[in-house]
């Protein structure tokens, strides 16, 4: 069985994965990333990734917004919806 989303994260990662890894990440958090990989925090892991997924949807709903292309505002925007 495929999963969907996997396999949308292999087409992201082939078409980005090059800009991406040239990025650098803020100073501290590989090493901290590490540590969680090493310690087998999954927990920890998944809270990070919850959390850039949040302010991405953020960042993309502002700018439809702000294009237009939304037309209702968020009634709580600062509210973390898991």
């Amino acid at each position: 069985m495929t999963n969907p989303y996997a396999e949308w994260f292999e087409q992201v990662r082939a078409e980005y994965g090059e800009q991406l890894g040239a990025m650098p990440l803020p100073e501290g958090l590989p090493e901290h990333l590490h540590t969680l990989i090493q310690q087998g925090d999954e927990e920890a892991i998944q809270f990070m990734i919850k959390l850039a997924w949040q302010f991405g949807a953020q960042v993309g709903y502002a700018a439809g917004a702000k294009q237009g292309a939304v037309t209702r505002t968020p009634s709580r925007p600062s509210r973390v919806q898991a």
